[in-house]
């Protein structure tokens, strides 16, 4: 398995998928070596998994590699580079073990390693496409690198033997961009890991609550960023209450991911609901930009740009929030809607994308037009002003989360697309 993330190393979805989807095929029996650039540090081998089946051991293992010294002509050669180290380890490890059944590659930043690995070891090339570059830019491409990398995705789903797609959405994009053939694709969504927010149940938060609502000293015993404030003033507002409303943003604070279009929103939620805190956590291009805008609208007391949060603070708000908003322009999935619905937080989605197929309108959530201000406005107050409803919709999306997204669940449908492709290739003359 090829990925240019993994943790300490995530990005976005990408990473948080192969990290979850290794070990749940390991768990399932299948042995997994995860090769990536080590870009933030960690182990250069590392067991991530371990399982003894009928006498038999399945593994997950990653393997680090150091990525070359970055600053060529520009991010494509840098990529390009990389693949060169990823491919080297590959080789090591495809002599080493003797070959595999298949190479799994997750997206055109791993695109050469896979390709050469695969035609050198005469082995099947799985890929799984996370998102697309024409689907970032909304069906344009900008420049001479969005079309370098449009074309190494055209080039990674040709060499595939077969094409996982995370939704129908997606799927749809790879048909459309790619001229991929149908029936060589498979949807395998993502998942969810709903252990941690599990294992929150019935620990009291009121004081973690009322750190983020009100300000106040952080509690002893919580790993936290610095204390959150008005974006401002870094003093409370006044008329901040304890039974303040939370509203709460996690992503790349990118144009993409629609964070701007909740600061947008705030005041026209403010005007009904005066006592509302809106929390955007993560970094990006357009974090300035929202502090700007939170300024020039009158809300920046009640707006705080947490910036990067771990992942424990952010399971923690989730259990907290009142509501969790992910208002997206482009999204082929959308990991967090899940991650919120498995911490039975009311989530309120743009009706795009793959989060059209998460999340049902007025069932497991609240769906509102993309990039439609007051719409996005509706929904959130829609959500606040009837709490009862809200929370019947996040226990039937709890309860969709658990059963329908699990990770040892996307394993068993990752399975059999693997078996499938061993099957074909026996079959077949290279």
């Amino acid at each position: 398995m090829l990925s240019w993330e993994y943790p300490p190393h995530i990005v976005g979805g990408l990473g948080a998928h192969v990290a979850a989807l290794a070990p749940a095929l390991a768990r399932a029996g299948v042995e997994v070596h995860v090769v990536t650039p080590r870009w933030k540090g960690g182990e250069s081998q590392e067991t991530i998994e371990r399982k003894e089946t009928r006498g038999r051991a399945s593994a997950s293992t990653v393997y680090r590699v150091d990525p070359p010294v970055a600053g060529l002509a520009n991010f494509f050669a840098d990529v390009q580079q990389t693949n060169l180290n990823l491919e080297e380890q590959g080789h090591a490890l495809c002599d080493r073990m003797g070959g595999f059944h298949l190479i799994h590659a997750h997206d055109w930043l791993v695109a050469w390693a896979a390709a050469s690995l695969k035609r050198l070891h005469k082995t099947p090339l799985l890929a799984t496409i996370h998102a697309t570059e024409r689907g970032r830019g909304r069906g344009y491409l900008g420049g001479e690198t969005s079309h370098a990398i449009n074309g190494t995705e055209w080039w990674l789903t040709y060499e595939a033997w077969r094409v996982i797609a995370t939704s129908q959405f997606m799927a749809d994009e790879v048909k459309s961009y790619f001229n991929v053939p149908p029936d060589k694709i498979d949807i395998v969504p993502n998942g969810v890991d709903a252990a941690p927010f599990d294992a929150l149940e019935g620990v009291d938060l009121t004081a973690f609550r009322e750190r983020w609502a009100l300000g106040s000293a952080t509690p002893s015993g919580v790993s936290a960023p610095a204390i959150p404030r008005g974006i401002a003033d870094p003093a409370l507002p006044s008329g901040t209450r304890a039974d303040e409303r939370i509203v709460f943003f996690v992503g790349r604070v990118v144009e993409e991911k629609g964070a701007h279009l909740i600061v947008e929103a705030a005041p026209r939620v403010l005007a009904q609901i005066p006592h509302t805190k809106f929390i955007i956590a993560g970094t990006g291009s357009m974090s300035e930009q929202i502090k700007r805008r939170a300024l020039e609208l009158g809300v920046a007391d009640r707006v705080v740009a947490a910036g990067f949060i771990s992942d424990a603070e952010r399971n923690r708000l989730l259990k907290v929030a009142d509501a969790a908003v992910f208002p997206s322009l482009y999204e082929p999935f959308g990991i967090v809607a899940l991650e919120a619905m498995a911490a039975k937080c009311p989530v309120i989605v743009s009706d795009v994308g793959g989060l059209s197929e998460v999340v049902r309108h007025d069932v497991t959530g609240v769906t509102v037009y993309p990039g439609n201000v007051e719409s996005l406005a509706w929904g959130i107050l829609h959500t606040l002003l009837d709490p009862a409803a809200a929370k019947a919709r996040a226990e039937r999306a709890y309860r969709m989360a658990k059963e329908e997204y699990s990770w040892d669940r996307i394993a068993e449908r990752t399975i059999k697309v693997y078996e499938r492709i061993v099957r074909e290739r026996v079959k077949t003359d290279w």
